[in-house]
């Protein structure tokens, strides 16, 4: 989700008579909680089924219990499937430079160890190994797409 709509929402919800607010998008899930006297505190809940679209706000909530610790990543998938997440915040890149041939390609086998894309966080450019060998199946972030701490770059099986 664009990190400006989340400011707008929380915005909104500081605003107003609202409690709770969740929102369902194709990015995920995210749910902002205000408790009385506070400001709204927001946690991304990974979401294990296809994104419903949001239909509108709910006319009235109860008051909930503010969590008091955000969900740090998604259960691990049923299958052999692995996902490889980001340990930071920054700029996801498939090859060392812009006309370079990718690290890895859907259908590559790698090896634990081996480079399959970089990250660039304040003009560092810091080389992301496969933490297990296997076959990529999928890659789940564009070429200059910005990432967050621990969401899913791609799965390897």
């Amino acid at each position: 989700m664009d990190l400006r709509k989340l400011k707008t929402l929380i915005d909104l919800v500081s605003d107003s008579n609202v409690s709770e607010l969740e929102i369902t998008e194709a990015e995920g899930k995210v749910r902002i909680v205000k408790a009385m006297g506070y400001a709204p505190t927001v946690a991304a809940v990974p979401s294990q089924q296809p994104a419903a679209p949001v239909v509108g706000a709910p006319a009235a909530l109860a008051p909930a219990p503010v969590p008091t610790e955000v969900p740090a990543a998604a259960e691990p998938t049923p299958d052999a499937s692995h996902r490889v997440t980001s340990p930071m915040v920054g700029t996801f890149y498939r090859s060392s430079s812009p006309g370079a041939k990718a690290f890895v390609e859907v259908g590559d086998t790698v090896k634990e160890g081996q480079t399959i894309c970089i990250i660039e966080a304040m003009k560092i450019l810091n080389e992301i190994e496969a933490d297990k060998s296997g076959t990529v199946k999928e890659i789940l972030c564009e070429n200059g797409q910005a990432v967050e701490y621990g969401q899913a770059l791609l799965i390897i099986e």
